[in-house]
């Protein structure tokens, strides 16, 4: 679980901040990677203070299904418990744990890290730095957490409606995916956007972070197994052929539909079907994560691509075309797939496979979140222009985020 967490961390620092930064233009890559880097520091502290408390306190009276309390506050209570390993809610749904708190603590430190860090590919090149610190904290604290609790306590009215997610198809590809794009909705094309030449300063940095993605994914996904056994092994090897899958299937794609097979495509669709197979990743076989993988692949080149063009929205580096659709089609597809003696659960003990009842949970549970997520980010955002602002000015804009926000330029 350490060596998890530790890959884990890896995917934002330096894993994401180098994908996204080597697809923006060269006078934002520094404040790209700065995006991420800070984020990973921000989010740790929010975590300690209330962030936990919020997402894995057992809540109390109406509001224990919806958010947890403040009795967590400050990581209160684990000087009592630092080495012993817990137990995550009350009753007779409460799930024992075989590591110690400080291990889960610090393992979901890192989903909380990740899931804000993806949105700002939404929003490449425009957001103001003052506006995305005020923003990213509004939102883990009161999109992010209440959405974790819903999902993975044994409290959340989710987990007790029998939705399988688990790794974070709901709680952070699809909460960050629709977060990112209402942001890119709201602030706008960036300046130029359909006329000037917007193509990735470097690809062999973006090459390098999608490759430190999928090393640290296994992490992700493997790990949240919270242990070492058949079902973490599973994990792990389904994770790696659902990359593999999409990675082939958004490459035969974009190479039949524009006539080349681009290193962009390739990498792209790796983390199409690292997305897509996280909620499945502990419920569902090879051969199922191969098929899933096909079609994450297919169906995110068309949202980042077809869809996007069609509706004519500017989702910076694919947020949304990627880790938005990626979740949808891994969340649904989790119920199509899943293998009952993996995916037994304390809320369906016996497990659950694969049928229409629990397709339509799933579809449940994705629609909740998007449009909790969706409202939830709009009003954030606007409480946030209101505050400091949400964009920068178009000439900083046509400089460079790196000078007009950070006085600084990459090499």
């Amino acid at each position: 679980m350490l060596t998890s967490t530790a890959l884990v961390l890896m995917m934002t620092i330096p894993g994401l901040a180098l994908f996204y930064a080597g697809m923006v233009r060269k006078k934002n890559v520094l404040a790209t990677m700065m995006q991420s880097f800070v984020l990973a520091a921000l989010m740790s502290v929010i975590w300690c203070v209330v962030g936990y408390s919020l997402a894995f306190g057992n809540g109390s009276g109406a509001t224990a299904p919806y958010v947890g309390d403040l009795s967590r506050f400050m990581l209160a209570g684990i000087a009592e418990h630092w080495a012993e390993p817990f137990t995550l809610g009350t009753g007779d749904g409460a799930i024992a744990n075989t590591i110690p708190e400080t291990v889960f603590i610090m393992f979901q430190m890192t989903f909380a890290i990740i899931t804000p860090a993806l949105i700002t590919g939404a929003f490449a090149d425009r957001m103001k730095f003052s506006a995305m610190l005020v923003f990213m904290t509004l939102w883990s604290i009161l999109i992010y957490a209440p959405v974790c609790h819903w999902v993975w306590h044994p409290n959340g009215w989710i987990f007790a409606l029998g939705a399988l997610d688990f790794a974070g198809g709901t709680v952070v590809h699809i909460n960050a995916g629709i977060a990112g794009l209402v942001c890119a909705l709201v602030l706008g094309k960036r300046v130029g956007y359909g006329h000037d030449n917007m193509a990735p300063y470097n690809l062999g940095l973006a090459v390098i972070g999608a490759s430190l993605l999928w090393v640290g994914w296994f992490g992700f996904n493997a790990g949240s197994a919270a242990a070492a056994g058949g079902r973490a092994g599973m994990a792990m090897l389904v994770t790696q052929l659902a990359a593999a899958a999409a990675t082939l299937s958004w490459l035969f794609a974009e190479w039949m539909t524009k006539g080349k097979p681009s290193v962009l495509g390739a990498i792209s669709g790796a983390v199409a079907g690292l997305v897509a197979i996280t909620p499945a990743a502990g419920f569902v076989l090879p051969g199922s994560a191969l098929i899933l993988g096909i079609v994450a692949g297919i169906v995110c080149f068309w949202g980042a691509t077809g869809l996007k063009h069609a509706l004519g929205y500017d989702d910076s580096l694919d947020a949304f075309g990627v880790h938005g659709v990626g979740g949808i089609v891994g969340a649904l597809l989790t119920g199509i797939f899943a293998y009952g003696p993996l995916s037994a659960t304390t809320a369906a003990p016996e497990g659950v496979s694969g049928s229409t009842a629990q397709l339509l949970i799933q579809a449940y549970a994705v629609a909740a979140t998007l449009v909790y997520s969706g409202i939830g980010s709009f009003i954030l955002l606007k409480i946030v222009d209101v505050i400091v602002g949400l964009r920068v000015a178009e000439d900083e804009e046509r400089e460079g985020l790196d000078v007009s926000l950070h006085g600084e330029r990459i090499a």
